[in-house]
């Protein structure tokens, strides 16, 4: 029996000279790949900057998604112009979610390859789906900044609907921070090496009663460990003798920041289990890492959030002069 090629495109390509889809090639499609994003992202208005290395070590330890029959590399006269990806997850609910993503250089915008790659993404998709159970909601999920106009055209026109928003937040400037005493009892201490895995533990456990929220993946702690910007000293963790009582883990970007002539803190990554809420604890441990941001020489800072975090999340970020400057969009509909 002949073998099944590990790639196929699954999907009618327009008429375009030179255009080629295929499958991921080598460690050397990464630069390509990464080009198209950050022009994509630049185009978009949505300042990521992605880096081939750190693209590479991303993909080697990838969940739910296979490199070699979920990656489809788009060319025009050999020269990469944008790629996708799928991947899924299962939520605590038992809802599953299927997304399929994609980057198109600006400048080959426009001919139908979005729609080419979206179509056959969502049919890579569905053979996966074909393989689970069918219990519970199922859907694909993408998802979009409102300054994304050509996302959510192509979304809406597939008959995406809109299911959640999220916001970005920012502080523009990090003067007059609020007061926030400490709740009594919890200390604020970087983590040792050794406790690491507690601090990952602490962040998956104050999550997990959030809106869609998913279990850690296999490979969710390796990606934590290897984050490019991790920097614990800019970490504030609450500790309740051993145990993480919350906890905001700050970082920051200075690829992003280089390349926009910017000084910005991330102050991300803010949780704090079940027993410590409503004591303070996540207004202190914010103010902690805004005023540890600024004293690394920041100048502001962001964050993001779901805007129907149902823990008051929105309302504390405002309370410490947080604004909202970009808004996003999830989009289903049904597999």
């Amino acid at each position: 029996m002949a073998s099944v090629p590990s790639w196929r495109l699954l999907a009618d390509l327009p008429d375009v000279p030179g255009l080629v889809v295929r499958g991921f090639s080598s460690d050397g499609d990464f630069v390509g790949m990464a080009r198209a994003l950050n022009a994509a992202s630049a185009a978009d208005g949505s300042e990521r900057v992605e880096d081939p290395d750190e693209m590479r070590r991303h993909y080697t330890r990838l969940d739910n998604s296979d490199i070699e029959r979920d990656v489809a590399v788009v060319e025009i006269d050999g020269e990469i112009v944008g790629y996708g990806r799928v991947t899924w997850w299962a939520q605590y609910d038992g809802a599953r979610r299927y997304l399929p993503f994609c980057f198109i250089d600006p400048g080959a915008r426009g001919l139908g390859i979005g729609t080419a790659l979206l179509t056959h993404n969502e049919a890579r998709l569905r053979e996966i789906a074909a393989g689970h159970s069918d219990e519970g909601e199922r859907t694909f999920e993408v998802f979009c900044a409102d300054t994304e106009v050509g996302a959510d055209i192509l979304y809406r026109s597939f008959d995406y609907e809109p299911a959640r928003y999220e916001a970005s937040m920012i502080r523009s400037h990090l003067d007059d921070l609020p007061e926030a005493p400490m709740p009594e009892g919890l200390v604020v201490r970087t983590p040792e090496e050794s406790e690491l895995r507690a601090v990952f533990e602490a962040d998956v456990e104050a999550f997990a009663d959030h809106i869609d929220e998913a279990p850690p993946l296999e490979n969710a702690f390796d990606g934590f460990m290897e984050f490019e910007w991790n920097d614990p000293s800019l970490w504030r963790v609450a500790w309740d003798g051993d145990e993480v009582a919350g906890q905001v883990r700050s970082y920051i970007n200075e690829r992003e920041n280089a390349q926009f002539g910017r000084k910005r803190g991330l102050t991300e990554n803010v949780s704090v289990r079940r027993p410590y809420r409503r004591s303070g604890l996540a207004r202190s441990l914010l103010v902690q890492s805004l005023e540890a941001v600024r004293d690394r020489g920041m100048t502001e800072a962001v964050l993001g959030v779901s805007v129907e975090n149902l823990h008051g999340a929105l309302a504390l970020y405002e309370s410490v002069g947080f604004r909202r400057f970009l808004t996003w969009t999830t989009f289903r509909k049904p597999i």
